[in-house]
């Protein structure tokens, strides 16, 4: 029976006990895991004195083999319980409610009876249904026939449930071994035990428009600077980095595929902070057509003219005031020194008919000098 078990400390775990009128307990549950060194052990065991203690047997086993401290699992793991009595006799204490008492904590008890066995006490012991968990034989010889019906049982323990596998995540059950798995988003490590969160983030496997941040096992979208997400939470679109509250732009932002620049209105230069403006001097060299004199005037201009001179119909060039229709000879400057001579203060002392005389008479003699300078030129 030893050789159709999957004997190990992760797996089946037995334990053996010897009864007659008293009980032994040959090895417990946490001594042997390999199937050699149990069956050298039970090759040992001598038989006990005469009895059939059946019922303090079943109680030994509840209070001395299924415990923690002698190798059982937690109950937590869920793991199934097994007691194989095998009895050539009528039990000579009482069975019924130790074997009730033993089946209610979670045992399941195999009653196997030899030559003299007594059929109702095996039926008496043993968990429902009867006809699989009692049986007879002839001999103790021929209980090696029934390792199958036991290996059904044993073999039908979900490996998953011992909680002593080493598997990270998810354990499967197969057969009388397992093999570990993930959780969603998680990949199994070349150890086959231990599990790493897939990247998320790598191509092909997210559907972001821009940005992927991989998040445990998951993702979320994001944008690039200057951009928003969408409702989606997958596509993103250009900002308005014009909208207000967005640009630090003193007069006009121009937007730019989630960007922008800064621009100024017309009269207006940016600064070379690329933010603020200002006001172009339009009366500078090159930025007006005045022929004598710029006047600015906030963003725009006029022109004007030097004294003695006036501004042509063109509003851009000048005229001098005292321009004649002839030229202008020579000595005409010395015409104003004639009236100058006639209104110094050394005159005061003259009428004004003498000083416009005066006058006069010093214009004629210009005159006559300039009239005289033009014959002689020509």
């Amino acid at each position: 029976m030893i050789d159709t078990l999957d004997v190990g400390e992760r797996t089946t775990r037995v334990a053996v006990m010897n009864y007659a009128s008293t009980v032994k307990v040959e090895f417990p549950l946490r001594t042997y895991f390999d199937k050699a060194s149990m069956k050298e052990a039970i090759s040992h065991i001598e038989p006990l004195s005469a009895g059939t203690m059946t019922g303090l047997a079943i109680q030994t086993a509840v209070d001395e083999v299924f415990t923690e401290e002698m190798g059982t699992r937690p109950a937590t793991f869920n793991i199934p319980k097994v007691v194989i009595v095998v009895t050539d006799g009528r039990p000579q204490d009482q069975v019924q409610d130790v074997a009730a008492s033993a089946r209610t904590a979670g045992i399941e008890i195999y009653a196997v009876g030899v030559d003299r066995a007594d059929m109702q006490s095996l039926r008496i012991m043993a968990s429902e249904p009867l006809d699989e968990h009692v049986f007879y034989v002839e001999t103790y010889g021929v209980i090696e026939k029934l390792t199958s019906k036991f290996r059904e049982t044993f073999c039908a323990v979900n490996v998953c449930a011992l909680g002593t596998h080493d598997c990270e995540q998810v354990c499967e059950s197969n057969d009388r071994s397992y093999l570990c798995d993930c959780y969603e988003c998680y990949t199994l490590n070349p150890d086959k035990r231990t599990c790493s969160a897939v990247d998320m983030c790598a191509p092909g496997r997210h559907e972001c428009d821009q940005i992927c941040v991989s998040n445990n096992g998951s993702y979320v979208c994001d944008c690039y600077e200057g951009y928003t997400l969408n409702p989606d939470k997958k596509t993103c679109s250009a900002m308005d980095m014009c909208a207000p509250g967005r640009h630090d732009c003193a007069q006009v932002c121009l937007s730019n595929d989630g960007s922008y620049s800064c621009d100024c209105y017309e009269g207006y230069t940016l600064n070379p902070d690329k933010k603020t403006c200002s006001a172009v001097d339009v009366c500078a060299p090159g930025r007006h057509d005045c022929e004598q004199v710029c006047v600015r005037d906030d963003l725009f201009y006029t022109c004007d003219c030097y004294q003695g001179y006036t501004l042509n119909p063109d509003k851009k060039t000048c005229s001098s005031k005292s321009r004649l229709l002839f030229p202008i000879p020579p000595y005409l400057p010395q015409l104003g020194t004639c009236i100058e001579i006639a209104l110094i203060s050394r005159l005061m002392y003259l009428d004004l008919f003498e000083k416009l005389t005066c006058a006069f008479k010093c214009i004629q003699t210009v005159l006559c000098l300039s009239a005289f300078s033009t014959l002689s030129n020509i």
